[in-house]
């Protein structure tokens, strides 16, 4: 834990970067965040997913953020020529989407900015929207935590979880109170909004996901044949897991 605190990076002037993915954990962060943080100090960021993410997610995010500045992150490679690459979906051990896709890039847009906005004095705070409640290893991260690795070249970093004790229902709340509403996929039975065929869902989700985006569906189911290797970590096929043939 560190010895500084939220009101205190505030007062100092930090950039607050809000990790934006258009889901119901990020709305309901950026929600929380724009109560506390000046929005002078405040940008979001969002990891474009080309071909997997859900449609509308960044018309949602703009819709339900005003008029806070909106920055975009984008790896060299897209999801499938990384899964082609490797001749293999990440898994939950070796998150490679995660890493290559999402944190990397968001990270290397958050450095570019700070270069070219020297007021901020090379002082952030990255806001990110994991909650304790999702998984065990989320519950041991540290809500606030000082950035070894990117603390250098003149920077201060702060990696944030705003909303780390919240409950599902309290992240609902929040959105609700905001006068908004989640992006249309929860309405539409999906529990999580990542890639539409994220390799931590669950089967439900992956059976709405199929229904709703059939034809990325098939992408998937035809990657998994070629390849002979499963998006799920159970290590059953698509097909077999929504009774979905493709």
């Amino acid at each position: 834990m560190t010895s500084t605190s939220i009101d205190t990076l505030i007062q100092r002037g930090a950039l607050f970067v809000v990790n934006h993915s258009g889901g119901k954990d990020s709305q309901a962060m950026f929600a929380k965040i724009s109560k506390l943080v000046p929005a002078h100090q405040t940008i979001i960021i969002h990891a474009i997913l080309p071909e997997v993410e859900w449609d509308g997610v960044i018309e949602h995010i703009k819709r339900t953020t005003g008029n806070v500045p909106l920055l975009f992150a984008k790896a060299k490679k897209t999801f499938f020529e990384m899964v082609e690459h490797r001749s293999m979906f990440p898994s939950p051990s070796y998150r490679q989407c995660t890493s290559d896709l999402k944190r990397n890039p968001i990270e290397r847009e958050i450095r570019r900015f700070l270069k070219d906005n020297p007021s901020f004095g090379g002082l952030v705070v990255n806001c990110m929207g994991m909650r304790a409640q999702e998984s065990t290893g989320r519950a041991n991260l540290e809500p606030l935590q000082l950035n070894q690795k990117n603390s250098k070249a003149g920077r201060e970093w702060y990696d944030w979880l705003p909303i780390h004790d919240w409950l599902i229902d309290e992240v609902f709340s929040a959105i609700s109170d905001a006068g908004q509403e989640p992006h249309w996929a929860y309405a539409a039975g999906m529990s999580r909004l990542s890639c539409c065929f994220c390799i931590m869902a669950n089967q439900s989700d992956l059976t709405t996901a199929a229904r709703l985006a059939p034809a990325l569906y098939q992408r998937y189911v035809d990657t998994e044949r070629r390849l002979n290797y499963t998006l799920s970590p159970s290590r059953k096929s698509l097909p077999d897991l929504t009774g979905i043939p493709g």
